[in-house]
């Protein structure tokens, strides 16, 4: 089994920044695509980002494009999502996952992720 752990959260103003972490157990971190989904109040999780085992792809949804970094080091067993120029509407429980079977390279689709994490609260204030 897999562990995840986000951290990074908080409360920040509209059109300021965070940086989420998420830290990976085990040795297998560089064989699992990774990817960043949120989930707000009355609402299903959606799809943020997702970063091949590499880090050469990377795939954002059209609401954080622009705005959203993905990144990982192997060497650290860690992803990231740098957000920027962050608005109202993206305060949600953010959570990390990884992919065990990264056969896409990465993913958009909630199923194809095997690992979750317990999510870090990101809130924007206006």
């Amino acid at each position: 089994q897999v562990q995840l752990v986000e951290s990074g959260g908080g409360l920040v103003q509209a059109g300021g920044s965070l940086r989420l972490s998420c830290a990976a157990s085990g040795r297998a971190f560089s064989s699992y695509a990774m990817g960043w989904f949120r989930q707000a109040p009355g609402k299903e999780r959606e799809f943020v980002a997702a970063i091949s085992t590499n880090g050469f792809s990377t795939y954002y949804a059209n609401s954080v494009k622009g705005r959203f970094t993905i990144s990982r080091d192997n060497a650290k067993n860690t992803v990231y999502l740098q957000m920027n120029s962050l608005k109202p509407e993206d305060t949600a429980l953010y959570y990390c996952a990884a992919d065990r079977k990264p056969y896409s390279g990465s993913s958009g689709y909630t199923t194809d992720y095997d690992y979750w994490g317990q999510g870090t609260q990101v809130t924007v204030s206006s």
